[in-house]
């Protein structure tokens, strides 16, 4: 019996002669094998294929269908082409022996044959067979391993295009991100408890008006935080129409919506091990503030028009200039949600309540501007500080940008000038019991501006340009706050 012949190995002989089928079923039956036996070619492709052995010994010389045919039929078929043949033979011409090979067979036994060379020739194709299958096998599974980790690399691969696309396009919005520039010791509190609460992954919600610099607090967030390697992701949840803000935050599957003509990583897989700032969260559609609150909760979301959950490790930092608690009040915001996001609230003073700072920040945008438009603004008279520290910015930060900006255009030399602003009145003073809520004061002054302008919401010189808003955005907040154009004002 052969050696560690624990699997039963089964042997077709195909012979036409009664002797050495007598014989050969004997010696191989003893030595452990399985034997099947065919007296000519037709049976023995019938029993090849159904039974499907080991090895087949073929006689050469048989009536009706030779050896060589009979081997070159089993070799055209799939399931019993990989199958070994040894041909037995009393034929010992080389040109015989040549055409068995191209037939497709492994070896030749010559008759009268030796029972130890048939049984050696028999063992030794057997574990090159073992050996094949177990090669076969090894290189489908490392084929298997190797196409996963292609897939992987892929994803990664995929994963980095995606957020280098999106650091791309932050980089070309925003020169000098990170710059905090305060002198001020009410917002040097402020900045404190950013310093505190950075080293954490606890959520932290920036509360605070239209351009006070509240992107600038996440981002400071992150880049003191042990995320700062992983990049700091924004939404800005105003900024997009409802229906692709879902898009947006997950992603989508190809297909699984018109126009979804590729796969896309959405935003909390681009803040996978980072930061993800949630800016305008008050704006977000009440449908999709249930599937945030899913993923702050859980870690998990599916993509648009997938099934498949994936696990994120994400820091939420999220910032709105509306009062939530009354957005709550009024059922345009969940409670559940508030809670999640309240860990950690910050408060960004509005640049009224901090304007000792203005002289540093108008230095820095003299330097910023300048460089854009090739001059040189390094004189600043006291009257102009003056004259910027007596006004109440309503547009805060971003408007006082936006004024040094134009300034530095209209400025001949070195020297800024304000002879082109005409700053804004601040809003008539009330009388005792009937002071004004923020919201009122809000809608007072985007009418103030809207009236400016004729009611040109959009464009250049438009209501939104001056409130350095998104146009959606103020269209947002004139629905919400009530403001309607006058019926003899056009778009």
């Amino acid at each position: 019996m052969p050696a560690d012949n624990q699997i039963l190995n089964t042997i077709l002989i195909v012979d036409d002669t009664p002797n050495n089928i007598s014989i050969l079923f004997d010696v191989l039956t003893r030595a452990g094998y399985k034997v099947l036996v065919a007296t000519d070619g037709k049976s023995a492709l019938e029993q090849a294929s159904y039974a499907l052995p080991d090895l087949i010994l073929l006689d050469v010389m048989m009536p009706g269908m030779s050896g060589f045919e009979t081997c070159r039929l089993l070799k055209h078929n799939a399931s019993t082409q990989s199958i070994p043949v040894i041909f037995m033979t009393a034929l010992t011409e080389t040109i015989n022996k040549v055409n068995g090979f191209n037939m497709g067979a492994v070896d030749y036994i010559t008759k009268p044959f030796e029972i130890h060379e048939v049984q050696s020739r028999i063992a030794t194709h057997l574990a090159l067979g073992n050996l094949r299958q177990k090669l076969e096998q090894l290189v489908t599974d490392r084929t298997a391993d190797l196409n996963k980790a292609l897939a992987e690399v892929e994803r990664l691969k995929d994963q980095l295009q995606a957020e280098n696309v999106y650091l791309k396009e932050e980089i070309n919005k925003s020169k000098n991100p990170d710059d905090i520039i305060s002198q001020s010791k009410p917002f040097e509190k402020v900045l404190n408890k950013i310093r505190q609460v950075a080293p954490t992954n606890s959520t932290v919600l920036i509360t605070g008006e239209s351009g006070t610099g509240k992107e600038l607090l996440a981002r400071a967030v992150h880049n003191l935080s042990n995320r700062k390697g992983r990049p700091l992701i924004k939404l800005n949840c105003a900024a997009l129409p409802a229906s692709l803000i879902e898009s947006e935050l997950f992603g989508h599957e190809k297909g699984a919506f018109t126009g979804a003509t590729n796969q896309k990583n959405g935003r909390f897989e681009l803040a996978d091990g980072g930061t993800l700032f949630l800016d305008e969260i008050g704006e977000m559609p009440l449908d999709l503030q249930a599937k945030l609150l899913r993923v702050l909760q859980e870690g998990e979301f599916e993509r648009v028009g997938s099934t498949k959950t994936l696990k994120v490790n994400v820091r939420i930092i999220a910032a709105t200039n509306r009062d939530l608690e009354k957005e709550i009040a009024e059922n345009r915001f969940r409670e559940d949600l508030y809670y999640r996001l309240n860990v950690f609230p910050v408060f960004s003073l509005p640049l009224r309540e901090r304007k000792e700072d203005i002289p540093l920040l108008v230095k820095h945008f003299c330097q910023k501007h300048g460089a854009d438009q090739g001059k040189v603004i390094d004189q600043v008279p006291q009257k102009v500080i003056d004259t910027l520290q007596e006004y109440h910015w309503p547009g805060n930060i971003r408007e006082l940008e936006n004024v040094v900006e134009r300034s530095i255009i209209m400025s001949p030399g070195r020297t800024l000038l304000l002879e082109d602003w005409s700053p804004r009145k601040s809003p008539a003073p009330v009388s005792k019991g009937t002071l004004m809520t923020m919201e009122e004061c809000e809608r007072e002054h985007i009418m103030f501006v809207l009236n400016k302008t004729n009611w040109k919401v959009s464009g250049k010189n438009g209501a939104a340009q001056i409130l350095n808003m998104v146009p959606t955005t103020l269209d947002s907040r004139m629905r919400k706050l009530g403001i309607r154009r006058p019926e003899h004002f056009t778009l």
